[in-house]
């Protein structure tokens, strides 16, 4: 009997290895590429919410998110002036003109004035005094659940490049536009940044007609536009705001840096797969870039298309968006038709 009991014991441990083997097979041959393909179509069928367009009597928060507003505090009333001359109010984060060495303040009231700005039912849109530097170390300390209940526009670019992955990312549309303290500039200069972001909030964007570059790659596309500042971007790989690019058309500027530090961001965004489904690239302005010692060698247009030499997409350059006085208002998170002939580029909103 005990041989008996033996044998059906080896013979039951015998029938659940298996049983085991037989699963792990199953999984094994499991096709992970579909569920790549469900989890992209998913995020493509993820729909954007675009906030209201503005109306007389709404109201606008000026707030420092980033760097301080040590020249800029005329600016302030300048765009105060601004919104009001549009029929709209203008109200100031109570911690604006803080000072905290670099940053408009310490974290938390930086902090404390966004989670205002985006909390408060009665503020339509949010415009950010300044860049700098500051938003990636209060990012994932602030809470959305209130925007998400009243979302608005958000508006600035460089710096602000945190802020509208994360808003893009949860799957609302933005305004890439000028900010407050580039009212300072000779307003001739500035004359299309302002009539572009008025329109960006209560019209519709024109569509957008540049002369042809010859560093373009002509091609015509379809997408979401997203990106930013270039640094800001490489800066939040691995994170939470960084962009799924499937299938989108990423837009990048940027401003005084070394040609071999943009084709070190570049590099990491191409390994970080940026570019293997990307539906196209918009260059903005790439202004002040730093000379090389020894020379890189090629200009900063064939540096880029060196990286992106792999890829079929189209690519326009000389897109007046970024830190040139010129900055036109760009909406990210937004459906755009791009095309790249011999004669000019058009993007279509």
């Amino acid at each position: 009997m005990r041989i008996l009991y033996l044998y059906k014991k080896l013979f039951l441990m015998h029938l659940k290895s298996l049983f085991f083997l037989l699963f792990s097979l199953s999984c094994s041959h499991s096709n992970p590429s579909k569920m790549i393909k469900k989890n992209q179509k998913n995020t493509e069928l993820k729909k954007i919410i675009s906030p209201q367009k503005l109306q007389a009597g709404d109201t606008v928060a000026i707030i420092a998110p980033a760097g301080i507003i040590k020249t800029g505090k005329k600016s302030i009333k300048t765009a105060q002036s601004l919104i009001e001359s549009w029929g709209l109010a203008a109200v100031l984060g109570a911690n604006i003109f803080e000072e905290n060495n670099h940053f408009a303040g310490k974290e938390e009231q930086r902090l404390k004035d966004i989670q205002w700005a985006l909390d408060s039912p009665k503020i339509k849109a949010i415009w950010c005094a300044r860049g700098g530097y500051g938003s990636i170390r209060i990012v994932d300390k602030i809470n959305f659940e209130g925007f998400k209940k009243n979302p608005k526009w958000f508006i600035g670019y460089s710096d602000i490049t945190v802020i509208h992955n994360q808003l893009n990312n949860l799957g609302y549309e933005t305004l890439h536009g000028m900010m407050v303290v580039n009212l300072e500039e000779d307003s001739k200069n500035i004359k299309n940044s302002i009539k572009s972001l008025k329109a960006g909030l209560f019209d519709s964007l024109d569509t957008y007609e540049i002369d042809s570059n010859k560093a373009n790659r002509f091609g015509k596309s379809k997408g979401i536009l997203i990106g930013g500042n270039l640094t800001l971007l490489t800066s939040q790989l691995g994170s939470s705001t960084q962009l799924d690019t499937r299938n989108k058309i990423l837009f990048i500027e940027e401003i005084g840096e070394y040609k071999y530090h943009i084709d070190r961001m570049l590099q990491s965004l191409k390994r970080a797969g940026y570019f293997n489904h990307c539906a196209g690239v918009i260059v903005g302005d790439m202004m002040n870039i730093k000379s090389n010692i020894p020379a890189w060698g090629c200009s900063v247009e064939e540096l880029i298309m060196n990286v992106l030499e792999p890829y079929d997409f189209p690519v326009a350059f000389g897109i007046p968006a970024g830190h040139m006085p010129e900055n036109q208002a760009l909406i990210f998170g937004r459906s755009i038709e791009l095309s790249v002939t011999e004669s000019k580029t058009k993007i279509t909103f």
